[in-house]
């Protein structure tokens, strides 16, 4: 249930709307975009705007230029991809907000058409949530609507200060986005399993901890996977971990409590039993790949992907489910060689009977290499914020929002 009013909560005929979209998109070497699956998430939004004939005035970021004007972090090919979508002229300004482009916005610009101003993060206040920023972009308009998911943890001048200033109601995106994840806090089909990988345990503690005590299984695999093992007291040769020693210990002892936490609450807790693990030469190649038992990774050796062993482990549990949750590639897809871990998990995800919900980053760029991404019941468009939402962290872009 989603608790913050949406677009069709509120009167937006013929008013002012600024919204926050998420337009941060990989672009090629000639600055086109080269993915528009975020662009195109926005779209329900902007018809229904368009519908209510509203001016919509769109504010975005791209990148991390620090605050400065870098020109290949301009929002313009965003700006040329969204008119070929809309099939509607998008008038793109090279300044955030100034006077020029307030007369436009209010002298010149009709209804039912739609400007873009430059990236925030071009202004040093934005990531701050500097409210005398927050309050120039809330002069442009009568009301602000957030259908940015991906930024809405993050509490930046265009996310969460604006709403100070404006009623602030949320897309269609924001809405769909927070209804799916929390659908599977809150009531989960059971067996409810979470697949977690990725190369950083710090970027999971949290959502391990709060699923600990929501799940019925989980699988860790990928980089991560291997601070669970040396928990264990395994050798995991050379294979990735925290650098920082301190931090690496933390994660250690983490790692062991989380699995005998998942002991006492009667949850399958499956690590790797065989791993796939190559060296690597001064010219960055691999040699010597090989398939090896989980407790015994040579020392000079580095894990890359999951066994046939794990993978058989992994895709059993996989279509017992009625609920799954997938964060994190299980091995070095990237590579055509560590690929297959990554993609058996993905193509058992796809096929199974659950209902399955799946985290964005390198997850989504796996399930797009593999041509899985259709046959997954709800794909994220926002990494970090879908694993803080899951975290039960209140999202300040959320917050932000009028209550029902």
């Amino acid at each position: 249930m989603f608790s913050k009013k949406t677009i069709e909560d509120i009167d937006l005929k013929n008013k002012k709307v600024i919204v926050r979209v998420d337009y941060n998109v990989p672009l090629d070497s000639d600055l086109n975009v080269k993915d528009n699956i975020r662009i195109k998430l926005s779209l329900p939004t902007l018809n229904y705007l368009i519908s209510q004939n509203c001016k919509i005035i769109l504010m975005a970021h791209l990148g991390r230029p620090k605050g400065e004007v870098v020109d290949k972090y301009r929002l313009t090919p965003a700006a040329k991809e969204l008119e070929k979508l809309i099939e509607k002229p998008v008038k793109k300004f090279d300044e955030i907000v100034n006077s020029e482009i307030r007369d436009y916005i209010d002298k010149t610009m009709k209804n039912g058409e739609i400007v873009m101003l430059e990236n925030v993060r071009f202004n040093m206040g934005e990531t701050k949530n500097n409210l005398d920023f927050a309050k120039e972009l809330a002069g442009l308009a009568d009301i602000y609507v957030n259908d940015a998911f991906g930024a809405a943890h993050r509490a930046h001048s265009s996310t969460a200060g604006i709403a100070q200033y404006l009623p602030a109601v949320a897309g269609y995106l924001l809405k769909t986005e927070v209804e799916e994840l929390t659908s599977i806090i809150d009531n989960p089909q059971k067996p409810f399993l979470a697949v977690l990988g990725g190369a950083k345990v710090a970027d999971k503690i949290m959502v391990i901890k709060n699923f600990l005590n929501i799940v019925d299984s989980i699988i860790v695999g990928g980089g991560m996977s291997y601070t669970f093992l040396k928990s264990k007291g395994y050798e995991i040769g050379k294979s990735i971990h925290a650098e920082d020693p301190a931090e690496y210990e933390d994660q250690i002892k983490f790692a062991g409590e989380a699995i005998q936490e998942a002991q006492k609450n009667n949850i399958s807790f499956i690590t790797p039993v065989d791993v796939v693990v190559a060296r690597m030469d001064s010219e960055g190649s691999f040699t010597d790949k090989k398939t090896v038992k989980a407790d015994s990774i040579p020392s000079d050796y580095e894990g890359f992907d999951m066994g046939e062993e794990t993978l058989k482990l992994y895709e059993k549990e996989i279509a017992s489910a009625k609920t799954i949750f997938w964060n994190g590639p299980v091995g070095f897809f990237e590579n055509a060689e560590f690929e297959n871990g990554t993609k058996r998990v993905a193509n058992a995800i796809a096929n199974s009977n659950a209902k399955t919900i799946v985290g964005g980053g390198d997850t989504l760029s796996a399930l797009k290499k593999f041509g899985l991404t259709d046959k997954i019941s709800h794909v994220s468009s926002g990494g970090g914020a879908s694993m803080e939402l899951l975290e039960g962290k209140l999202l300040p872009g959320v917050a932000a929002l009028l209550d029902k």
